[in-house]
């Protein structure tokens, strides 16, 4: 099977996920004796922006093994502030409660009303009200739909970001260049996953119900709450309009959050203030903030500077006026440093930010940020999110960003400068623990040096951290693209690319790249440009979108050769030989890899050395051409030991385990799956593990041992089954059909089989079709439906030949001659036998000549009496022995002990 698969263009993490693509296209081989034969957030919901994609396919040798599904809390913590709201409370889990009693489905409330009025607030308490009736989890998305200078999550960006918080293995989550079908995919996995669950789902900041529509879950038992500014009109949905407080209310609130007694304020002062800023519960806090924070003011001091600001403002519209107003109140009294601290917020691209990110905005230390944060939060301009992250509420942001412009008009460019290049520098912290021993990773800024990044001290810290920043560092790449940063954005993308290619998903990757491709056409980078497009072509591989991936592999190899950079150069030369692999075109994947292992001498680089070889050594393979597979992928082996490369030397040792299967040598094929399944079971790696289970299966069945080989396969089933793996599934469904119709049941050996067929057909994979067609000739014919049998051995052979698999089209020659013989048509069966032996003896295939000899023995027994083809059955006894195929031999030695007394 995938050994030491994939090279990577710029990082060579990325070869992991290249093992589906190859796998999709293997002709994978099959085994007969006589009759038995052997044809592969948790996202940061609370703040969403952008994107949260799943992980791809492929090994989690990232170590973000998939992720089993559990009950997620991740609503916004409840205000100790919140106030009354007692009748809206009351209709709203009124309407929940009716409509759990009667059994009913739950329908949508929508929660509207102007900014600042605690539209969020309110979904959020009542969220926390509701909890225990939902006990399957609380998900709150915010979906941008009115953050300044944010543009709106997309539905299919939300849907994977809440699949992969939901538990959902990331190799089952859909990606595509199509947007419409990708986001109609996920909705309904989305609605799959909660049909019998009970949990609550909050859409904040809703722009349209075209946007929050495909997020809804289909079960009855699911609530959802939305908020928006806009009034939203669909069907089926409780509609709750949330007004400004009463003025009681208000007055209320003040009270409380001033932390003066009633009486010592004033009632009729209190009533104005509260008046001023519309008795919105943004407003309310904030003013009782600034009185709280000023001991010696009076309510009357605070009412005249009230009075004063909102006159400053007066050209903003009403709804807007008195809550902004109050805003100018609080910034004019923060110290100077702490002004422009929460100007240089309002220049943040992203949703929510930690104290390091406030530190590079604010160009202060990472203590100073908190400092500044925390402040900020105790006086009611910032929200405190989960994990320690603040953010702005929408308006805020847009006060701070105004306030930006009022002051240096490059100021925001050189905030987004300063942000950009924590997070290059950042990066290259967290890549250090992700990326394979050896790996080109793009190197810190020049400036990196004064950068405070965070304490990222495992692959585990790397990877949460990458997750929750995901969002934010794509923001920051669209920003600095629209700023015409662009040397940020070539740096950007290049330090995320191998988090993307792990994570995925893949169709976020390919819109980074081409950005960042573009970005170095504008500075005239060619090995930037060339960086960019190689990462493009591995993605696309991944995606099996194999002539785009092509094009871009080329036009990279194109732009490294005008700067002379032989090691992007090589890079590119081997995954274009990947990619030739998988379509088939053998003598292009061999011509592409050896020069780039030609390159990779020259230029010393022992892990890209390892890696062509390791490719090189799986197109021998393919080519069948055993022994020049076996010295490259030994070669390959040594290098990876040499580097002490775990993934790189387990992929090695399974595909010489795949060799030495296939010529023969099974004591020494079980070992290295053996040892290759130890190294993935050491690296928590599922995947890999239920591959090798799959070829120490095979290896056990080819040996007589039918009931160890079901048991393998039956592991391997559970594991691809969990992990959403569907070649992987394909393959232990295929090798379970070959067991059942070993061991005498053809019917379920059929139903195993068709099934196979079906999903290699869906996913494209060739190989597959044909190793499961073999098969289905065979079964067939034992359960007398000839033609069937004989169609698909034909349709098999084609497929195979086209592969240039002379192994298997052995293999399904002596099938097929099998099948003639017992259907008393021993000439035509010789014939088949004939080819089959020619091509086994060609390329030194034990078996295959073992049964293809046995075959033509048994026609010539037929044909000219007993005694006839005594020397070529003795031939096949004699290989079989050597194999350890006993059973075969066994039965030959039986047909010839008359003839022998």
């Amino acid at each position: 099977m995938l050994v030491g698969l994939v090279t990577n263009a710029v990082s060579d993490e990325s070869r992991w996920p290249g093992w589906l693509g190859w796998l999709q296209e293997h002709a994978w081989f099959s085994f007969v004796v006589l009759g038995v034969t052997m044809a592969g957030l948790t996202a940061l919901l609370a703040g969403l922006s952008e994107t949260r994609p799943p992980t791809p396919p492929g090994r989690p040798e990232d170590g973000a093994g998939p992720g089993a599904a559990q009950v997620l809390r991740s609503l916004p913590r409840d205000t100790a502030a919140f106030t009354d709201r007692a009748a809206e409370l009351e209709r709203l889990v009124g309407s929940v409660r009716a409509s759990q009693e009667r059994g009913e489905g739950l329908p949508v409330h929508v929660i509207d009303g102007m900014p600042g009025v605690g539209k969020t607030t309110f979904a959020v308490h009542a969220g926390h009200l509701l909890s225990e009736r939902f006990p399957d989890g609380q998900l709150f998305v915010n979906l941008n739909g009115h953050t300044p200078g944010r543009t709106p999550v997309q539905a299919s960006e939300a849907l994977a970001s809440l699949l992969a918080a939901a538990g959902v293995p990331t190799q089952q989550i859909p990606v595509g260049d199509d947007v419409g079908a990708v986001t109609e995919a996920r909705a309904a996995m989305w609605r799959s996953r909660l049909a019998d669950k009970k949990a609550l789902l909050i859409l904040d900041n809703a722009a349209s119900y075209r946007q929050l529509e495909p997020l809804l879950p289909g079960g009855s038992g699911c609530l959802v709450l939305v908020t928006s500014r806009k009034r939203l009109v669909a069907n089926e949905e409780v509609v709750m309009s949330v007004d400004a407080l009463p003025l009681d209310h208000a007055v209320d609130l003040f009270v409380r959050l001033s932390g003066r007694p009633a009486d010592a304020l004033g009632r009729d002062v209190v009533d104005e203030l509260v008046r001023l800023c519309g008795c919105l519960p943004l407003g309310v806090s904030l003013l009782a903030a600034r009185l709280r924070h000023h001991p010696s003011w009076s309510a009357e001091d605070l009412r005249g500077r009230l009075v004063a600001a909102r006159d400053r403002l007066g050209e903003l519209r009403a709804g807007e006026r008195a809550v902004t107003a109050t805003f100018d109140l609080s910034y004019r009294d923060l110290a100077p440093e702490r002004q422009r601290f929460f100007r240089q917020l309002g220049s943040f691209p992203g949703t929510d930010l930690d104290p390091h990110v406030g530190a590079a905005l604010g160009e202060v230390s990472v203590v100073a940020a908190r400092r500044h944060l925390e402040a900020l939060y105790d006086d009611h301009l910032i929200d405190e999110q989960p994990g320690s992250r603040y953010r702005l509420h929408d308006l805020l942001r847009d006060y701070a960003r105004g306030l930006a412009a009022e002051g240096d008009s490059m100021d925001h460019v050189q905030a987004a400068q300063r942000v950009c290049t924590y997070y290059v520098a950042a990066l290259v912290v967290a890549n250090g623990h992700i990326v394979r021993s050896g790996a080109a990773v793009p190197p810190a800024p020049d400036n990196a040096s004064r950068v405070e990044t965070p304490a990222l001290e495992s692959r585990a810290d790397a990877l949460s951290w990458l997750e929750t920043e995901r969002a934010n560092i794509l923001a920051c790449v669209r920003r600095a693209n629209g700023l015409a940063l662009y040397d940020l954005v070539v740096r950007l993308a290049a330090a995320m690319a191998p988090f993307l290619r792990q994570a995925g998903p893949w169709d976020q990757a390919v819109g980074l790249h081409r950005t960042a491709a573009e970005a170095a056409r504008h500075t005239g980078d060619q090995r930037a440009r060339g960086d960019a497009l190689a990462e493009l072509g591995v993605v696309r591989r991944f995606m099996a979108a194999y002539p785009q991936a092509i094009e871009a592999l080329n036009d990279a190899v194109t732009a490294y050769e005008a700067v002379d950079d032989r090691r992007g150069k090589a890079d590119a030369l081997n995954q274009l030989g990947i990619v030739w692999y998988l379509t088939a075109d053998n003598e292009d994947a061999a011509r592409a890899q050896t020069e780039a292992l030609a390159l990779y001498r020259e230029l010393g680089n022992r892990l890209g050395q390892a890696n062509a070889l390791a490719d090189l050594g799986m197109t021998h393979r393919q080519m069948s051409r055993f022994d020049a597979a076996v010295e490259a992928q030994s070669e390959a082996l040594a290098l990876y030991r040499e580097l002490g490369d775990r993934y790189g030397e387990a992929n090695s040792l399974r595909d010489l385990g795949v060799a030495h299967c296939l010529m023969g040598t099974y004591d020494l094929a079980t070992r290295h799956h053996q040892e290759a399944f130890d190294i993935y079971l050491e690296l928590d790696d599922r995947v890999h593990q239920a591959y090798a289970l799959n070829e120490l299966g095979v290896v056990r069945r080819l040996t007589g041992d039918t009931e160890g080989a079901r048991t393998a396969h039956s592991q391997a089933l559970m594991h691809f089954t969990e992990l959403g793996e569907r070649f992987g599934r394909a393959t232990s469904v295929r090798h379970l059909g070959v067991v059942e119709r070993v061991t005498g049941d053809a019917t379920e050996a059929i139903r195993l089989l068709v099934e196979a067929l079906d999903a290699y057909r869906e996913l494209g994979s060739r190989g597959g079709e044909a190793a499961s067609l073999s098969e289905l000739g065979v079964a067939r014919g034992i359960f007398g439906e000839r033609d069937g049998a004989i169609e698909a051995f034909q349709r098999g052979l084609e497929i195979l030949r086209n592969l240039g698999d002379q192994c298997g089209e052995a293999e399904v020659l002596n099938h097929w001659g099998v099948l003639l013989l017992t259907s008393d048509e021993p000439p035509a069966a010789r014939r088949h036998f004939d080819q089959a032996l020619t091509l086994a003896r060609d390329i030194r295939c034990p078996l295959e000549e073992a049964r293809a000899l046995e075959g033509i023995g048994r026609c010539d027994w037929t044909i000219d009496g007993p005694g006839h083809g005594v020397t070529s059955l003795r031939a096949a006894a004699t290989v079989y022995r050597r194999l350890g195929v006993s059973a075969a031999a066994d039965d030959i030695e039986r047909l010839l002990v008359p003839r022998s007394g």
